[in-house]
């Protein structure tokens, strides 16, 4: 008798580690919402009419079929991961969720505005800390409870409007490059980096960390952060001949991203909790790749010429979108989105961010 009430005070305990003792593995997170916060990479429509190129024709005529808000033909990067992790739809954008109420905030919400940056930039719209403030905000008043924000994951992109800011503001990359020899260790040894723009490299990716913290104490356990993209490789950098990637450029951006690894190491080993809390998505490495390949991954056409934008100006007065002063059009549109990388001069197509998208899952899958 004695042996039973013995195996029967040992059940609870055996079914708890059959359920939870079995590795990472045998774990899975089903987040309920996504939060986004970044700029015009995530952007599903913060910014409203006649103040975003994105609201003008002929962005969003893959989808939904009208300018939406989004800088792409069609979805974003938002989009796909929302899709990924299981929500019916992709979080509302935080200007519009009011009109909804209590409902519109189902699957989370957007803070990410295009053009910005996670200091400020010369777009007059919240910087990241300010999203973050909204989003705070937000729990403050019990528009999400705890167990929403726990049960969720973040998204940030903070894409590298600080350092087109800081070039404005301290003289062209391409006029520094003009006095600079081109072998990049010894461009940081004579002076563009070491000179101002490398402590400001540091000063962003610091800024990025105190950032996907503050969002981890805020409840959310699960933060993705996008890592800088191969910038060099730009249609903007690559015009007019979209034909080769500018080198230093990209080496800036591989600096970016060296800094940005160490600061989530550090900041899983700071929050350990059995597994990793941080995650990088390999911007960088995923879009070389399919420039390399012109592969876009659905096993059928390809990106022919991977740096060549779909939609762009029909000078450099001009860009995607641009109308002069009797509306006529100044720009020049391709007749297949779908076989083209990037959009516009700095955004990917709906059918880039498919591609990018793809090889992101082998990141995602650790975490759901």
């Amino acid at each position: 008798m004695a042996s039973n009430k013995l195996l029967f005070s040992f059940l609870p305990f055996l079914v708890f580690f059959l359920h939870f003792g079995q590795g990472s593995s045998a774990v899975h997170f089903h987040p309920l919402k996504l939060f986004v916060f970044g700029d015009s990479y995530v952007d599903t429509g913060n910014i409203h009419v006649n103040a975003s190129s994105a609201r003008n024709f002929p962005y969003g005529i893959t989808f939904p079929g009208v300018p939406s808000g989004r800088f792409s033909d069609g979805r974003v990067l938002t989009d796909f991961l929302a899709k990924y992790v299981g929500l019916k739809k992709s979080p509302i954008p935080f200007t519009v969720w009011q009109r909804f109420g209590r409902k519109g905030a189902k699957y989370g919400m957007n803070f990410g505005f295009g053009g910005t940056g996670v200091f400020d930039t010369s777009f007059p719209f919240p910087n990241m800390t300010t999203q973050i403030n909204f989003f705070r905000n937000l729990i403050v008043n019990s528009i999400f409870s705890s167990y929403d924000i726990h049960s969720s994951i973040a998204l940030v992109s903070p894409s590298g409007n600080d350092y087109s800011f800081y070039f404005t503001n301290n003289g062209s990359l391409e006029n520094a490059l003009n006095l600079l020899p081109n072998d990049f260790d010894r461009l940081v040894y004579y002076g563009l980096l070491r000179n101002g723009f490398k402590p400001f490299i540091f000063s962003v990716v610091n800024q990025i960390s105190v950032n996907l913290k503050r969002i981890y104490k805020l409840g959310v356990k699960k933060v993705v952060v996008l890592g800088l993209g191969p910038v060099g490789c730009y249609p903007k950098p690559t015009a007019p001949s979209f034909k080769k990637c500018n080198k230093t450029m990209d080496s800036i951006a591989v600096f970016h991203n060296t800094l940005l690894k160490q600061a989530v190491e550090k900041l899983n080993y700071e929050t350990k909790e059995g597994s990793p809390n941080f995650f990088i998505l390999n911007m960088y490495d995923t879009v070389l790749s399919i420039i390399k390949n012109k592969e876009n991954r659905k096993g059928g056409a390809t990106f022919k010429t991977p740096l060549k934008p779909c939609c762009f100006g029909v000078n450099s007065n001009f860009s995607c979108g641009s109308v002069d002063e009797r509306g006529n059009k100044m720009y020049t549109l391709c007749k297949r989105p779908d076989l083209a990388l990037f959009w516009d001069a700095v955004h990917p197509t709906q059918n880039g961010w498919f591609a990018t998208f793809s090889s992101f899952k082998s990141t995602l899958k650790h975490i759901i």
